[in-house]
């Protein structure tokens, strides 16, 4: 038995309402089992009850046992004589206020339907599971896991605004420039993120506004800082980039210590750091004001005729610096695009019009549902319970619930383990 599962039980009444009566005899009425507190002190705050014919507002504390009273050392702490109902699971001894007034005791176990401590326990053994309801997945009702999943779509664009919020107070409520780091960071990749945000960091947006009339300017200020100008290479595009940056390293004096080093290994070509960079030197080039145009647009079609931009002319036969390659066009394809909207875009879309006050929640779930689902090896572990990840939507809802709700064994906090234990 968990503290969780009896916190469960008492916040959504899931107990026989009706004869309940304390250990000493005394019947209790709920008519309001309180706020539930996730910080420190009793567990529900505000609650109403009468005991005997005795009418009661104040806390309630629950526990597993009676002595964990004394286990948790709640006997010397003053904010525990608001205590007017204990409620455990198994009662064992009487515990008191520090006044020695004897506080009444409810135990659970006398009041609980059998199937629903069964569904419980069935749900909670282990057994080697990947999650804990991967034998009842696919039973669960659409409706229900739709709505569920678009819930935690939701969650998730809270817990990135975070990082966005984080960063706004750093660059003094600039969006332009949280904008920018959180899309370099995102032009890296997994391999190459950290050192793409990095390289963001380390430039002031307002350099970046100054460089945007020249690309090769743009290009030299990113290599630049990301340390790919320190080499001896003899070719003019490379020369000409280290004349530019030596240039605006003096004028604006930057520095670029604290930029993580940047790694080819075990990268496909197209995705090398060089094409990356310069792609994205290619977008700030084209769009001038890139991130009002990304406020202003509307639709997944709009989005990709925006970020439809390729490299500079040198890498359409180069991926590195020294070698020559095969003549190729590298322009952004759609899933590179879309991976740009799921963790880039459309966060910053949501975060922005909330501060704004206006209402995007309807076009952020639209342009997210028309974008195909990612593929992982959570969203396939799903996918093989149930064949439920169709768009992005769905994959980012499935990391959510794999990575907050299943791996933390928050069964009770999820909508699917709630429907299997009370069904």
């Amino acid at each position: 038995m968990q503290e969780d599962f009896l916190h469960y039980i008492w916040k959504h009444k899931k107990f026989e309402l009706n004869n309940l009566e304390t250990t000493q005899g005394k019947a209790v009425v709920v008519t309001s089992v309180g706020q539930h507190n996730f910080n420190s002190g009793p567990d529900f705050f505000n609650a109403q009850l009468k005991i005997g014919e005795q009418l009661w507002a104040g806390n309630v504390e629950i526990h597993v046992k009676s002595s964990d009273w004394f286990l948790h050392n709640h006997e010397q702490d003053k904010a525990y004589d608001t205590v007017i109902l204990h409620v455990v699971w198994e009662h064992d001894t009487d515990v008191f206020r520090n006044n020695n007034t004897a506080i009444p005791t409810l135990q659970l176990k006398d009041f609980i339907n059998k199937d629903l401590l069964n569904n419980y326990e069935k749900l909670f053994s282990k057994n080697g599971k990947w999650i804990h309801c991967e034998n009842d997945f696919a039973s669960v009702d659409d409706f229900l896991l739709n709505n569920w999943l678009e819930r935690l779509y939701f969650e998730r664009l809270e817990r990135k605004a975070e990082t966005i919020q984080s960063l706004l107070e750093e660059t003094k409520n600039d969006w332009e420039a949280v904008f920018f780091i959180m899309l370099a960071k995102n032009f890296g990749l997994k391999v190459n993120g950290e050192s793409f945000y990095s390289m963001a960091k380390s430039i002031d947006f307002s350099v970046l506004r100054k460089s945007q009339a020249n690309q090769q300017t743009l290009e030299a200020l990113f290599f630049g800082q990301s340390g790919l100008l320190e080499h001896d290479y003899e070719n003019a595009y490379y020369l000409t980039l280290v004349k530019e940056y030596h240039f605006l390293k003096q004028k604006f004096k930057l520095e670029n210590n604290s930029v993580v080093p940047l790694q080819f290994f075990r990268l496909r070509p197209p995705n090398f750091p060089t094409i990356r960079l310069s792609q994205l030197a290619s977008l700030y080039f084209e769009h001038k004001n890139l991130f009002s145009k990304v406020m202003e647009t509307e639709s997944l079609e709009s989005f990709y005729k925006l970020f439809k931009v390729s490299t500079s002319s040198f890498w359409n036969n180069h991926y590195t610096f020294q070698k020559t390659s095969k003549a190729s066009t590298k322009a952004l394809t759609k899933s590179f695009i879309d991976l740009l909207l799921i963790n880039t875009i459309l966060p910053i879309k949501f975060c922005y019009s909330k501060e704004k006050g206006q209402e995007v929640d309807a076009l952020v779930l639209k342009i997210a549902s028309e974008i195909a689902s990612e593929k992982n090896n959570i969203v396939e572990a799903f996918n093989g319970l149930k064949n439920v990840s169709k768009s992005s939507l769905q994959s980012q809802a499935l990391i959510q619930l794999k990575n907050e709700y299943c791996s933390k064994n928050k069964c009770l906090q999820c909508a699917i383990g709630s429907k299997l234990i009370n069904n």
